[in-house]
């Protein structure tokens, strides 16, 4: 069966999950596992560029990941500078917009600057919105929409009565994005590990049985084609 392009979910979130099995599999550190899978981003990336999808969100690091080993984080904060470094400059050249969503304080302030370069970079650009999500937490995104939210009515910038889903979730990190169509996690596991819960209140569930290291275009592909099998019906009957 082949992709509908007219049925394609504009916007697409993955829980790359997978990667230390995949490694331990081989016999290998969990770190091996984490570098081939920054080569299963950009195919994902590239399938969401060439097939239409407009938001790309994946969860790289949630917020209680600093309780891992502090050599498999260290690792990990040192991957993303490599990756960020490598890739920027390919992601404004295909027109790809890059985001950063999550606790940024969190991360040393040469982190932050190059995260708000990039940023800002590749702001203007229309083809794809690739977001990040970096020491995210959804529980995290609702209170710090709601700090967002309680200051400007503190400081007369909205009455509270003008409060609203549509512009709670405009104080979202993802802003005005659209809400997640279909939300991926991979390994087989079935849990969504508090990743963006507000906004996949009305998104497609695929749970795919591949580890995220191995997850080519094929896997992409069968995720879009089983929800496309799906009837949505947000809440209604």
């Amino acid at each position: 069966m082949n992709i509908d392009l007219q049925n394609m979910p504009q916007h697409v979130a993955i829980i790359m999950d997978g990667n230390g099995r995949w490694a331990k599999q081989r016999g290998k550190l969990r770190v091996f596992g984490h570098i081939k899978g920054v080569k299963a981003v950009h195919s994902a990336v590239n399938f969401a560029l060439t097939q239409g999808i407009k938001v790309l969100t994946l969860y790289a690091f949630s917020s209680e990941n600093w309780s891992r080993p502090k050599l498999e984080v260290a690792a990990l904060m040192t991957l993303f500078v490599k990756t960020l470094d490598l890739n920027i400059k390919k992601l404004h050249s295909n027109n790809i917009r890059l985001k950063i969503i999550g606790d940024k304080t969190a991360f040393s302030e040469a982190l932050q600057e190059k995260i708000e370069l990039a940023e800002q970079l590749t702001n203007k650009n229309t083809a794809l919105t690739l977001n990040i999500a970096a020491n995210y937490g959804g529980q995290w995104d609702i209170v710090q929409a709601t700090k967002r939210i309680a200051h400007q009515i503190k400081n007369n910038v909205i009455p509270i009565e003008d409060i609203t889903t549509d512009y709670f979730q405009h104080n979202l990190s993802t802003e005005d994005q659209p809400q997640v169509d279909l939300l991926i996690r991979t390994s087989g596991e079935q849990r969504i590990s508090n990743f963006l819960l507000w906004q996949i209140a009305y998104a497609e569930l695929v749970f795919s049985p591949v580890l995220w290291p191995d997850f080519d275009e094929k896997a992409f592909t069968d995720a879009v084609i089983a929800y496309q099998q799906r009837d949505r019906r947000f809440g209604g009957c």
